[in-house]
């Protein structure tokens, strides 16, 4: 492929990743991204447990109360998951040499993959101390997370990092500080696959054909899908320069990591049926 960009490339928009400078304090787009994110799941999933229609004959064992409460438990989730799943999946090599990097969450650096986990065990510990079924917990916010994750992705975008690889298609884009040549906008497939697609598909699922009345089904759609959609856009998608590929030019630690998540997801949709809503 030429070095020289094609007509059909789309100029990078160049929207400051700052959106407002007060003094000292920068405020990104990427932690707008966040807030938006764990601000709309919240009231979503308050929703959705609120909404007797979708629980059958007996109501959600969790109240809107309790969300209220989980809301702290899941950002201290998503932040140290994220960020140790960062350290010990992507860039491990240097973190050791400056441990102190690891706290400096201002400089960038977050995994889904390791949010995922913090999350996780963040419900796994509120559900037990509240005494309602984990499952259930890992139903709501899983349909209340994919437009936090389409959010977190736009930002992607907007920092332009983890774009794609080089391609002549004419939604192509040139990105500052990756060469002349037009790239995969791979951060906004993400956004469409794992984002909004994701949201539209679990909303028919907990809306239209009542999955939440088999805990684990939806949380299970949820970790399938997103693993679908990541492997699949990992094949277009510039692996962490850091890690790079891991066999041949195709394989990535993101692909590794979705595998598992895969499993998962069909396990938990099989066996959704066997468990209880209730206590």
């Amino acid at each position: 492929m030429s070095n020289t960009p094609t007509l059909a490339a789309l100029p990078f928009p160049g929207i400051d990743p700052v959106l407002l400078n007060l003094g000292p304090l920068q405020i990104h787009w990427y932690g707008i991204a966040y807030i938006v994110g764990i601000l709309f799941a919240w009231w979503y999933s308050r929703r959705l447990v609120s909404n007797a229609a979708l629980w059958g004959d007996r109501p959600a064992s969790i109240k809107p109360l309790d969300l209220d409460d989980f809301l702290t438990w899941a950002v201290i989730g998503i932040i140290i998951g994220g960020r140790l799943g960062y350290v010990f999946f992507y860039d491990f090599a240097v973190f050791l040499q400056n441990p102190s990097g690891i706290i400096a969450v201002w400089n960038g650096g977050m995994s889904f993959h390791g949010g995922l986990m913090g999350m996780l065990i963040a419900m796994i510990l509120f559900a037990r101390r509240r005494g309602f079924p984990a499952f259930s917990l890992f139903d709501v916010i899983a349909a209340s997370v994919p437009i936090g994750i389409m959010a977190g992705r736009l930002a992607n975008f907007i920092n332009a990092e983890l774009y794609g690889k080089t391609t002549d298609l004419p939604w192509a884009f040139i990105f500052p500080g990756a060469g002349p040549e037009p790239r995969h906008p791979s951060q906004l497939y993400e956004a469409v696959l794992e984002g909004l697609l994701m949201f539209i598909v679990l909303r028919l699922f907990t809306h239209s054909m009542h999955k939440l009345r088999q805990p684990g089904f939806i949380a299970g759609l949820f970790v399938l899908w997103y693993a679908f959609s990541r492997i699949l856009v990992e094949f277009v998608r510039l692996p962490d320069a850091q890690v790079g590929y891991l066999a041949g030019h195709w394989l990535t630690m993101g692909m590794i990591l979705s595998l598992p998540l895969a499993l998962i997801g069909l396990w938990a949709m099989k066996t959704s049926g066997n468990r209880r809503q209730n206590p």
